[in-house]
Parts: structure tokens; sequence; C-alpha cells
């Protein structure tokens, strides 16, 4: 009876650790690390010369985030509803995310582009899921970098892979499909 006592015992200690962690690691987020997010991303687009915009999302305390993005525009697509009047769809070029979760760690997502009113966006990319003392500042550049890549691969889709999707369902289907 000792010996599963022990093993209880070490599962609640762990359980307790594991609370305490999320602790600090939210005091972190709040004290040093959102900011060090911002100014890391910032100065990357800022000497690469990136058209993008950093923003923080904190409609929810203990779940802020922040969002490197390459902000919205027209398509270039639209309906036209008559004569002089033209719906446009709306693009959202993709984001890079960096979200503190429920408990203190952050993940770091890729939101891919999507225009709205055709078809669903592609579900996001993780990259990685970090404790706060673990996301050190060469990874940003890797973040941007993969983003970027996983962005220009979205943009520059072509048939050069059979079958291969964009990340929504066109409004069509491929040859021999209803």
């Amino acid at each position: 009876m000792d010996a599963e006592l022990n093993n209880l015992k070490r599962k609640v200690d762990l359980y307790h650790e594991v609370l305490k962690n999320t602790k600090a690691y939210r005091k972190v987020w709040e004290e040093e690390l959102s900011q060090k997010i911002l100014d890391q991303l910032n100065y990357i687009i800022g000497q690469v010369e990136l058209d993008a915009q950093v923003e923080v999302r904190s409609e929810l305390e203990n779940l802020e985030a922040i969002d490197l993005s390459l902000g919205t525009v027209r398509s270039g697509m639209f309906q036209r509803v008559n004569e002089t009047i033209q719906r446009d769809l709306i693009k959202h070029n993709g984001s890079l995310v960096y979200q503190q979760l429920f408990n203190g760690k952050i993940l770091v997502l890729i939101q891919y582009p999507h225009i709205e009113g055709y078809g669903e966006p592609r579900p996001p990319k993780t990259i990685a899921i970090y404790r706060p003392e673990e996301l050190k500042d060469p990874y940003f550049i890797r973040h941007v970098e993969e983003f970027l890549q996983e962005i220009t691969l979205w943009e520059d889709y072509d048939d050069e892979e059979p079958y291969q999707r964009i990340g929504f369902q066109l409004n069509f289907g491929q040859q021999g499909e209803e």
C-alpha cells in the first residue's frame, strides 16, 4: 500500500509543479516575453523590408497572441452585382502567430492565406510549442523564414503536383469528378 501511495504522491507533486509552471510562464509572458516577441518581429520585418504589421491580440487575459500579419486586400476577384456595382472577394494574406496557451506555453503557428467566399481556409500549421525560456532569438528568423516559404508556396500554386490543393475546396472538381 505504501508503494502505491508513494507513486500517487509523485503524481500529485508533478501536478503541482505543472500548475506552478503555468503561473510562472504567464508571468514571464506579461513581464518580458510578449515585448521581446514584438521587438524581434518588428526588427526582422524592418531589416528585410517585409510589408507586414505586428499586432497584439489581447481579448482574453492569459491567452494573448502576437500576430505578424501580411494584411488583408482585395483579391482581384469579384462578383458583378449589376452594371455599376461589384462585390469584391477579400483575401487575407496569412500570418505568423505567437499564441499564449492556457498553460502559459507559446504556440507558434502559420495561418495560411484565404479568400473569403472562395471555399474553406486551410487549417493552420503548427511550427512548435515552447516554454518561455526555450524561445531563443535565432528562432524568430527561422519562424519568419518558414512562414514566408509556406505563404510563397500557397501563392505560387500550380499543377506541378497533381491534385495539390491550396488550402480550400475549389468551387469545381478535378477532372472526372462531379
